[in-house]
């Protein structure tokens, strides 16, 4: 799979010049005079794992049913495999779907589920309806539970048939509609990695949508991030996380404190925040008087000990009151405040301060956002 490269025009290509798997090229659609996508531009490399993320209603599912050939564009086109498919019909696009709701057909069997798609098609690869159904079934751990009737299933044991019917006649792309959500926390983190490891042992280019940010960020190759209608930032879920593109993406991915301030030298780069300097990056591309947004992860601020002292020039000390904490097993979540502001701290110690404390950053921890 060759990286994604953007032209002039917006649209994402592969490194080598290849068409992607998917592209999305400048999509819009309208419900009603409302619109719930705006000039949407995405490509999905060949066998690439490309996950949606954003808050409910902010147009993820909309961009997969587009995708499916369910929504029609009011703008813009869509290509799967380099080919044009707008105005092509579901049923024609080679699209395999999983939804939340399994979908299951209750007066079949689980292997006639599976097989039901092969109705249709031939299976892919030398082998019968029959092999190509033990096959899948094997893949996805439900071998020898093929003549049970869908509602002897569990919720985990029916999206896995699901996700083994969706991909029987060999689909050129996998879309999944928010598939684990209506599962417990535990069966979600075991399944997913379930799913993630079904793709890389197909190869099979896919797009996945879902609400949970932690989800996206541990199975996708890249995440698109989904607000009202319009992708803030497509990038590795590691620079997702580490450089947010926009205040949105660092306020949705994970937790994080964003301070606001005002550069106030640039030799080395310097911002005031409530009277503190803080010590800026210097690729920060600033002048003096520009209003600038800090990030910085909780994860990477430390306690200081009793007496204020600053490590190195590049260690921005803040002395801040620790109002309650959380714990969360592997760590405490310590909830401060300084200068009014609030300060989130995460810290692996077996027993958190209840009183001030010294919060410590680096300069590398700092990420600037410069939309702001």
């Amino acid at each position: 799979m060759g990286a994604m490269t953007r032209s002039e025009s917006g649209v994402e290509t592969t490194d080598n010049g290849a068409d992607p798997g998917i592209a999305l090229d400048g999509v819009s659609v309208t419900f009603g005079g409302v619109t719930a996508l705006q000039d949407v531009s995405i490509a999905v490399g060949d066998g690439e794992f490309f996950t949606l993320v954003g808050p409910s209603g902010c147009g993820k599912t909309t961009t997969l049913r587009t995708i499916a050939g369910f929504e029609t564009p009011a703008a813009g086109h869509v290509r799967i495999g380099g080919q044009q498919v707008d105005g092509m019909p579901p049923e024609e696009r080679d699209v395999g779907i999983v939804f939340q709701n399994y979908a299951l057909f209750p007066h079949m069997s689980v292997r006639e589920n599976v097989a039901y798609g092969l109705r249709f098609r031939d299976p892919p690869g030398d082998v019968s309806s029959d092999e190509r159904v033990d096959e899948l079934l094997d893949l996805v751990d439900m071998a020898g539970m093929g003549e049970r009737d869908p509602e002897a299933l569990s919720g985990g044991q029916a999206q896995r048939i699901a996700l083994a019917r969706a991909i029987a006649p060999g689909p050129e792309l996998l879309l999944l509609d928010e598939p684990l959500s209506a599962l417990d926390a535990r069966l979600r983190e075991r399944l997913r990695v379930t799913v993630r490891d079904i793709q890389q042992d197909l190869g099979i280019t896919t797009v996945y949508v879902t609400h949970d940010q932690a989800e996206a960020l541990a199975i996708s190759d890249r995440v698109a991030v989904v607000n009202g209608g319009r992708i803030e930032q497509v990038d590795t879920p590691e620079r997702l996380y580490r450089e947010p593109a926009s205040r949105f993406v660092a306020e949705f991915v994970g937790d994080n404190n964003l301070f606001d301030g005002e550069v106030s030298a640039t030799a080395p780069l310097r911002a005031r925040v409530d009277g503190k300097e803080i010590r800026l990056p210097k690729t920060a591309n600033v002048s003096t008087g520009d209003s600038v947004t800090l990030c910085v992860r909780p994860e990477t601020i430390r306690l200081g000990g009793a007496e204020r002292s600053e490590s190195s020039e590049s260690e921005t000390t803040l002395t801040a009151t620790v109002e309650n904490s959380e714990f969360l097993g592997d760590a405490y979540r310590l909830h401060c405040t300084w200068n009014d502001r609030s300060i989130l701290v995460k810290t692996e110690g077996r027993q958190p301060p209840d009183d001030t404390v010294e919060l410590k950053f680096d300069t590398a921890d700092v990420h600037l956002l410069q939309d702001s």
